[in-house]
C-alpha cells in the first residue's frame, strides 16, 4: 500500500473528516511511532504505528455502513460524552463504529447520518456541498406573516454573516406554529439563533430531511442502513453539487 496522508487516513479509519483531522494534527493529538505527527506527514498504514490521544488507530471493517438513526431528544451528537449522558453511540449498534455526520443539538431531534466513510461525510458536512437540510419547528403562540419575514430576512448573526434561509409556514393556531426551514450551510444552533434573534421561542425542532434522505415514518431512537438507491441518490447530490460548486 502506499503512503497516504495522516489526514486521510483518518477519515479512511472512520475517525473524523479530513478537515477535522487536520486541526486534531495541528494541536498535536496524533502521534506515529511514538512522535507527535506534523501536519502534511505521510504515512505507511501497513507499517506505522498510529495513534489518536493515546488510543491506537486501526482501520475500521472495510465494509462501508451507512445508517439514518432517528436521534431522540435529550441524545448527544457525539461518540461519548464527558457529562455522562446518553450519545447516539450508545443506540447505534451495527458491529463497527459508526461515527455522526454534522450535529443534532441536545435538544433537537430528527435524521442523523452516520457512517464509517469518511470522505463521504466530509463531502456531505462541508458548508460548500449545500446539502439541503429541512427542519420542521414548532414554535410557541401564534406566528405572525411580519415575524415569517423577519425569519427570512436574517442574515446575519452574532456578527457572522450567513446564507439565505427557507421559511415556509406550515400550520399556526393561536397557541403554536409549525414552520419549515430550509438550510444549506447549517452553522451551530442557527435556526434557534435565528428565531432568538426574532424574539420567537422554539419548543421542537426536528430535522426531517438531509439532501435526498428522508426520515419518513421512522420512530425516536429507530436506525436502518441506506437503501442502495438512498446511497446512489446522496452520492449523486455530493457529486453534483461539488461540480456546481467549481462552476460558481
Amino acid at each position: 500500500m502506499e503512503d497516504i496522508k495522516l489526514q486521510k487516513y483518518a477519515a479512511d479509519c472512520g475517525l473524523m473528516s479530513r478537515r477535522a483531522a487536520e486541526k486534531e494534527i495541528e494541536a498535536g493529538n496524533f502521534e506515529v511511532n511514538g512522535v507527535t505527527a506534523r501536519l502534511g506527514m505521510r504515512i505507511d498504514p501497513k507499517n506505522d504505528a498510529v495513534t489518536y490521544k493515546g488510543k491506537p488507530l486501526n482501520p475500521v471493517s472495510s465494509r462501508k455502513l451507512y445508517i439514518i438513526l432517528y436521534k431522540p431528544k435529550g441524545v448527544v451528537t457525539t461518540m461519548s460524552d464527558e457529562k455522562g449522558r446518553k450519545s447516539v453511540a450508545d443506540i447505534v449498534d451495527v458491529g463497527t463504529r459508526v461515527y455522526p455526520v454534522g450535529r443534532l443539538d441536545l435538544n433537537s431531534e430528527g435524521l442523523l447520518l452516520m457512517t464509517n466513510d469518511g470522505e463521504l461525510a466530509n463531502a456531505v458536512a462541508h458548508p460548500s456541498g449545500e446539502i439541503k437540510k429541512v427542519y420542521t419547528v414548532t414554535l410557541k403562540g401564534k406566528v405572525e406573516n411580519e415575524e415569517l419575514d423577519r425569519l427570512r430576512a436574517t442574515r446575519e448573526l452574532d456578527g457572522e454573516k450567513i446564507a439565505p434561509v427557507g421559511v415556509e409556514l406550515v400550520t399556526r393556531s393561536e397557541t403554536s406554529s409549525v414552520v419549515k426551514f430550509t438550510l444549506s450551510e447549517g452553522k451551530n444552533r442557527e435556526i434557534r439563533r435565528i428565531c432568538e434573534h426574532v424574539g420567537v421561542t422554539v419548543t421542537k425542532l426536528k430535522r426531517i430531511s438531509l439532501g435526498p434522505l428522508r426520515l419518513g415514518e421512522m420512530k425516536s431512537g429507530e436506525y436502518r442502513e441506506l437503501t442502495a438507491s438512498e446511497l446512489k441518490a446522496l452520492k449523486n447530490a455530493v457529486t453534483t453539487d461539488k461540480k456546481a460548486g467549481k462552476t460558481k
